[in-house]
């Protein structure tokens, strides 16, 4: 199997991707969701960091620090960081930010590699909804240092549009500001592998595949 075919097999065995009926926050009634709330191991970290390390490498993204946005790209990105040094060879610095900025100590807005200017970062994060984590880094980034964002790295594409835009979150990020998002694996990718066998849940095929015809984007 694939990395990504692993990737969809290690959701669904640990209870993130689910299939059914689920009401979303958007008010969508979906025939999936994706619970990353249900990662809570070592193991499942260690597994997580060489999923995004494979992704990092798969798409030759260079860069110098990993950032992981408080709270959920925090053990995102020290777990990638770790993968990468031991899997791939590449030591990168990381750092995530605080959620007040400290004003004693060694202060400042960021916990670990202290930012430079022209420094290449890669953002880590779990998945993406609306966007709202970039539009928050971003300006703490910014304001810490003139970096230079190579891209931002998730775990689901959901390839589904806002519900004021024809764009996904991905696309509109990178309409806004020029951010480039890849993700480990996408929505096709999970109906792909529901096709090929890699996991169960045919019975929800023709349900995935018409959700995507009412809200997917390519």
């Amino acid at each position: 199997m694939t990395y990504k075919q692993q990737f969809i097999k290690f959701m669904v065995e640990n209870g993130v991707l689910k299939f059914g009926e689920f009401t979303l926050k958007s008010g969508r009634k979906a025939p999936y969701f994706i619970n990353t709330g249900n990662y809570k191991s070592g193991a499942q970290l260690a597994k997580l960091g060489e999923y995004y390390a494979q992704c990092i490498a798969e798409n030759k993204i260079e860069a110098e620090t990993l950032v992981g946005p408080a709270y959920k790209g925090i053990p995102l990105a020290v777990a990638t960081a770790v993968s990468l040094a031991e899997k791939f060879g590449k030591d990168l610095n990381y750092c995530f930010d605080r959620k007040e900025v400290k004003d004693h100590g060694e202060g400042g807005l960021f916990v670990g590699k202290q930012l430079a200017d022209g420094e290449k970062v890669i953002i880590i994060e779990d998945v993406m909804t609306s966007g709202k984590a970039l539009r928050e880094i971003l300006p703490k980034l910014k304001a810490s240092a003139d970096v230079e964002v190579a891209g931002m790295v998730i775990s689901v594409d959901r390839m589904e549009r806002g519900l004021e835009s024809n764009l996904s979150a991905v696309q509109e990020v990178y309409k806004e500001f020029g951010v480039k998002v890849y993700s480990i694996v996408t929505m096709a990718d999970i109906i792909e592998a529901i096709e090929t066998g890699v996991i169960e849940g045919k019975e929800y095929l023709a349900k995935m595949k018409e959700y995507r015809k009412t809200y997917g984007v390519d």
